[in-house]
């Protein structure tokens, strides 16, 4: 059986920024880092399966839903047989945290873009996904 391709591509602030009250922290910034790494997101993920969770899913604009196949994802979703729909594929896990934390340890490619944002977050980087960790590596180490 075809082996399903897992990655990731996201961009982070100066100190590890993701999200802040449920967006990106520099949404709306028009700056040309900013421009061009929301334009090289769509590059990459162009003609691939995107996983998300519903907010993420409902923020991809109409003019990229066409080229990509778009995917909600739930907490109640087991990530290994998710990810088996897709055999052969490549498969990019967008979201933040919580999506993760549940698909890190899936993840064969980390992308991440460090932009010049070092201002106010909700949500933060864990550099433990890079190892396939973040809450599994915190569930792994307890035990």
């Amino acid at each position: 059986m075809k082996k399903t391709i897992v990655r990731v591509v996201c961009a982070i602030g100066q100190a590890g920024q993701l999200g802040l009250k449920g967006g990106l922290p520099w949404e709306g910034n028009r700056s040309p880092e900013f421009v061009a790494d929301v334009a090289r997101f769509f590059d990459v993920t162009r003609g691939h399966v995107l996983l998300a969770g519903p907010k993420t899913i409902a923020s991809v604009p109409d003019f990229a839903r066409a080229d990509r196949e778009l995917v909600v994802v739930r907490s109640s979703m087991d990530p290994e047989d998710t990810l088996q729909r897709f055999a052969g594929r490549v498969v990019f896990i967008g979201g933040g945290p919580p999506v993760w934390d549940a698909y890190a340890r899936f993840v064969s490619h980390w992308d991440v873009t460090r932009l010049p944002y070092d201002g106010p977050a909700d949500r933060w980087f864990d550099a433990r996904w890079l190892t396939g960790g973040g809450e599994v590596a915190r569930n792994h180490h307890d035990q």
